[in-house]
């Protein structure tokens, strides 16, 4: 019962209005650029929390801050389909082959990589917070140069040299 007073108490916040108003709107305008209703509700949930964390948006008026969320979504929908291009399906009978290979079974293999990849995080631990970002942002989340500036408000240029510097320092200490 207090939770449902408790959620009732969010409905008239300014971010609950503005989702009530325009979700739908949102919603329809992504379903109809995106092949699933679950990749349509993910990115509705990105606009609306880029909305909540836009501190100006309830200084616009209605129709603006339809267009800031719809421009917002359009971003959000583009990113996607970045993404969905970038991870490769592969069939299950090839991921099983290579899961099950012998080669990869073999206990001192695994041992190795396992210390491989310790050594690499020791050595990744010794760069700036800043260039792990950087790293993680291109290897892991497989984000191009101007994706990471824009995420992390830096030039383009700016990103390639702190990338080329940490690559740089990782295979200085290889070398040794």
């Amino acid at each position: 019962m207090s939770q449902q007073h408790d959620l009732s108490m969010l409905d008239d916040t300014p971010i609950a209005v503005l989702y009530q108003r325009e979700a739908l709107t949102i919603l329809k305008y992504v379903l109809r650029r995106v092949p699933t209703r679950e990749d349509a509700e993910d990115i509705l949930l990105e606009v609306f929390l880029a909305a909540l964390e836009n501190e100006m948006i309830s200084e616009l008026g209605e129709e603006k801050q339809r267009a800031w969320l719809l421009r917002v979504a359009h971003n959000k929908i583009i990113d996607h389909h970045r993404y969905a291009v970038r991870r490769a399906a592969v069939p299950l009978e090839d991921v099983a082959e290579t899961l099950f290979s012998e080669e990869d079974m073999e206990p001192d293999q695994v041992v190795l990589q396992q210390e491989e990849y310790a050594l690499l995080r020791t050595h990744l631990m010794r760069l700036p917070a800043h260039q792990q970002e950087i790293l993680r942002l291109r290897f892991t989340a497989g984000l191009r140069y101007a994706e990471i500036a824009r995420r992390l408000n830096k030039r383009e240029g700016a990103i390639r040299q702190l990338f080329s510097r940490s690559l740089s320092f990782l295979r200085a200490i290889y070398k040794q």
